[in-house]
């Protein structure tokens, strides 16, 4: 259970901050900017959510959910984690198969692409476009963070899923891909 009962501590002021297991690091460190970019995605997430409904929100609200669950996970460097007392929160292969059978789901009604989509369109959509290229930003920073230290490869499978969803679900936003705004390559010339 989470209690803040106090929200500044004065402990960051040197330019560090704690991992979820207690170590102190740079603010600076590719693993803060990892959860960090996790936590920028979210609200993006939350912008989204102002022009969805119905199911596209309760699947925003999921993913926001899975986000927290994300941060936590890339916010403990521990590799020990049946050896602890309380095992940290890792993400799991049915948060990842979860998003990817809401993206076959929605894929389903849209007609193949034959060019590349500009971000834009409806508002939803747009919001949309912007939570895909965030999360792909956490996602490079995550395998990045993982070419230097062990990373839950759930955690980055689960960010390279959510970046897809999202352009699928914007898709849909724009009139199952009838209002999407298509490339047209060299058109201003």
């Amino acid at each position: 259970m989470v209690v803040l009962n106090k929200i500044y501590t004065r402990t960051g002021d040197g330019g560090e901050t704690a991992l979820s297991d207690g170590t102190r690091v740079a603010k600076h460190s590719l693993r803060v900017a990892a959860y960090g970019t996790v936590d920028e995605t979210n609200a993006t997430v939350g912008l989204a959510r102002l022009h969805a409904d119905g199911e596209t929100d309760a699947r925003l609200a999921m993913i926001q959910n899975d986000l927290f669950d994300l941060g936590a996970d890339l916010s403990n460097p521990r590799t020990d984690d049946a050896a602890a007392e309380y095992p940290p929160l890792r993400m799991v292969d049915a948060q990842v198969d979860r998003l990817e059978r809401e993206i076959d789901a929605m894929n389903a009604a849209l007609e193949p692409l034959r060019s590349f989509v500009l971000p834009g369109g409806s508002a939803l959509a747009a919001q949309l476009h912007l939570v895909r290229t965030v999360s792909r930003r956490a996602e490079r920073l995550a395998v990045e963070l993982a070419a230097a230290e062990p990373v839950n490869p759930a955690a980055i499978r689960y960010l390279n899923r959510l970046s897809d969803w999202a352009f699928v679900a914007a898709r849909v936003a724009n009139d199952d891909g009838r209002a999407d705004v298509l490339w047209v390559p060299g058109a201003n010339r």
